[in-house]
């Protein structure tokens, strides 16, 4: 059931409050914290990728293949592997992140947010009194 507007104020004050008064705790409660090692897991994916290229060129030119297998070059296609998987997966939780609105205390900047979440819950308010009343 979605909060009345009332209920939603007296949330986002208590949620100023909140980040006033401890602000690291407000934001690891947030979930701030997990956007960073997106960024650097994409960083690191990347030089995985890199990397496993790298040895895969190298692994072709290199004389060292025990029983007719380039064993460098499986290395690297491997680690190119782990490193597009690496890369791919941040991408897809960066891609999932919270609101801009959602990011500074005040909300700013999140208006249009704002308005999408209220007119929602203004209609969904509207329908639960429909059906209290039709119960009655």
């Amino acid at each position: 059931m979605p909060l009345s507007e009332h209920e939603q104020r007296l949330l986002d004050q208590i949620e100023r409050a909140l980040y006033a008064e401890d602000p690291k705790f407000a934001s690891t409660v947030r979930g701030a914290r997990l956007r960073k090692p997106s960024r650097r897991r994409r960083l690191q994916g990347i030089a995985l990728f890199v990397l496993g290229v790298a040895l895969l060129v190298l692994g072709v030119m290199l004389p060292f293949k025990p029983a007719g297998i380039p064993v460098v070059s499986l290395l690297g296609f491997l680690v190119m592997f782990v490193g597009a998987l690496l890369t791919l997966t941040a991408l897809r939780q960066g891609g999932s992140e919270p609101e801009s609105g959602q990011e500074s205390p005040g909300g700013g900047g999140g208006a249009t947010a704002h308005h999408r979440r209220s007119s929602f819950s203004q209609r969904m308010e509207e329908r639960f009194k429909k059906r209290f009343d039709e119960e009655r």
